[in-house]
C-alpha cells in the first residue's frame, strides 16, 4: 500500500473516512473475498441451528434498523 497515500486518507474527516471505506468494500466482488475460516463457518452454523430450534427468537431487520438508528442516530 502506498504509505503517502494511505496518510492522505487519514486526514479525512472521519464521515468522509466511512465513506470511502464503504466504497472500497463495495468494489470488492463476492468472488473476491477470502474464505471464510473455519471457526467463522462453525459460528454460521451454531447460529443455524439454534435458529432453527427456536425461530421465535428472530428480530426482523425492520426492527433491527429501528433499534440501531433510535440508539445510534
Amino acid at each position: 500500500m502506498n504509505k503517502a497515500l494511505l496518510e492522505e486518507l487519514l486526514q479525512l474527516s472521519p464521515a468522509d473516512r466511512v465513506e470511502l471505506a464503504q466504497e472500497l468494500w463495495d468494489s470488492v466482488e463476492d468472488e473476491q473475498l477470502p474464505p471464510l475460516t473455519l471457526e467463522q463457518m462453525e459460528e454460521i452454523d451454531r447460529r443455524i441451528e439454534e435458529h432453527k430450534k427456536d425461530p421465535s427468537r428472530a428480530i426482523p431487520w425492520e426492527e433491527v434498523r429501528e433499534r440501531l438508528r433510535a440508539r445510534f442516530g
